[in-house]
């Protein structure tokens, strides 16, 4: 594991802990906030498996919190002292932050992904009671994101039924089995045929986690077919595109868009719960962050040669 050296000039610093992590936006961002903020901290990327290395790392006087993203979102959950209703709920954490109690350093671990889901909607769509609210959402996916953009729907936007389109039946499975073990409600549906899809009410919010790449297997092919029947249904809400690297214009935003679906970009999301992060961390209200700033970092790091 190579260890970043934590310059003398810094009064607080964190990790982004994970592998592979090269494309990762996480330290510009956090740098722009800090920079813009005033303060002498920095967040170092940990490109590592070594998860005792990190919690070793993570006892210095100086850590301030931590990203945490893949393989270790789930492994985490067992080493934090304290977890959040979100990271409990979607059992995942992305995110350490520290409490004391007692005098003593509490770990703590949250899921902030889920709040970029559920911001990035609300700041995008001026009526959401008209759009998403008591209407069925839908998910593409089954991985990690797929289950905290599950919670956002339930919990904050109204969206009842969730369905769930991907082209792994036991991905599927597994994403319904832990959320109904967790208490989120039950009218999670595996939408797996054109038939099905196409007897079912539209979508107001759809959320895709899924790499960008043209449907090439048989279930891929279904999948894509299926979700092309949701958005060319009469109701039409918005779309949160999860993908944005290589690019954040993907094919699946292509089709909402041209199906007249408000299409949000993934840079949202990550910028959202990037904030919350911060908001962790820093102590500082969200009205206190540099929202408008970051969004102009990241949109022209985006931009740098992809659209």
């Amino acid at each position: 594991m190579a260890i970043p050296n934590p310059s003398e000039r810094l009064e607080r610093f964190g990790y982004l802990f994970g592998s592979p992590i090269a494309h990762s936006l996480s330290p510009l961002f956090h740098q722009t906030v800090y920079d813009a903020l005033g303060l002498k901290w920095s967040q170092f990327p940990l490109e590592s498996t070594d998860m005792n290395g990190f919690l070793e790392l993570i006892q210095d006087p100086k850590f301030y919190g931590a990203s945490v993203t893949m393989p270790h979102k789930v492994a985490i959950l067992g080493f934090l002292d304290e977890l959040t209703e979100e990271a409990r709920d979607v059992g995942a954490c992305n995110t350490i932050f520290l409490r004391e109690k007692d005098g003593k350093r509490v770990y703590v671990g949250t899921n902030t992904d889920t709040i970029g889901v559920r911001d990035s909607f609300y700041a995008t769509v001026k009526d959401p009671e008209k759009v998403f609210h008591h209407r069925p959402g839908m998910v593409i996916g089954g991985g990690g994101a797929a289950r905290s953009a599950v919670y956002a729907l339930q919990r904050w936007m109204h969206c009842s039924p969730i369905y769930i389109v991907n082209r792994d039946r036991s991905e599927v499975d597994a994403v319904i089995s832990e959320c109904q073990k967790r208490g989120l409600r039950q009218d999670l549906i595996h939408v797996s045929t054109l038939e099905q899809a196409e007897e079912l009410e539209g979508p107001g919010a759809i959320v895709s986690c899924i790499p960008n790449f043209p449907p090439k297997s048989p279930e891929e092919k279904v999948a894509r077919e299926v979700t092309e029947c949701f958005l060319n249904k009469p109701h039409k809400g918005a779309m949160l595109e999860m993908c944005y690297h290589p690019s954040p214009w993907t094919e699946i935003g292509v089709l909402a868009e041209k199906s007249g679906w408000t299409v949000i970009l993934g840079t949202e999301a990550m910028i959202y719960q990037g904030l919350e992060q911060d908001r962790y961390w820093t102590g500082r209200s969200r009205e206190k962050l540099p929202l408008e700033t970051v969004k102009k970092v990241i949109g022209e790091k985006i931009s740098g040669g992809n659209h």
